[in-house]
């Protein structure tokens, strides 16, 4: 999977309201300073983030953008699909929920794409927005046993 510029800055979007802490709102103004990404960007990244319930606009005298749910709720993949429309390595209709592909049975390759995607999904979905916040690094997967030759 190749995250796109949105699916980056989504994150760390997200990740600074996160770390303004419980009911903190932080205007975009802060986010693009901080992060080095235009106020017309972040604007673009807050409608779909919006639409997908993990952000939500706070209007008026001290306003901004705050977390819609607990960051501990949120997961890395809520965000990136929310921006990214999905996290599947390849486009294969094999791989789309409620889709059937009708080279399914004859494709040779199904099987590894789904494997793939399966431990993208697990990665993405086990870090929260509490995780990165805090500075909890996640650890990369570990890599599977050499086989024999």
């Amino acid at each position: 999977m190749l995250v796109s510029t949105k699916g980056r800055y989504a994150l760390r979007l997200m990740v600074r309201i996160a770390q303004a802490g419980p009911g903190g709102k932080v205007p975009l103004r802060e986010v693009a300073e901080l992060e080095d990404i235009s106020m017309k960007y972040l604007e673009q990244l807050a409608r779909p983030l919006m639409q997908s319930g993990l952000l939500r606009s706070v209007r008026g005298k001290g306003g901004g953008y705050a977390l819609a749910q607990d960051p501990d709720a949120v997961r890395a993949g809520d965000v990136l699909r929310a921006v990214e429309g999905t996290t599947a390595p390849v486009a294969c209709k094999s791989l789309e929920e409620g889709s059937t592909c009708p080279r399914s049975d004859a494709c040779t390759t199904v099987r590894f794409w789904a494997g793939l995607d399966d431990v993208i999904e697990r990665y993405v979905d086990g870090v929260t927005l509490a995780d990165l916040a805090g500075g909890a690094a996640p650890m990369p997967a570990p890599a599977p046993e050499e086989r024999p030759s």
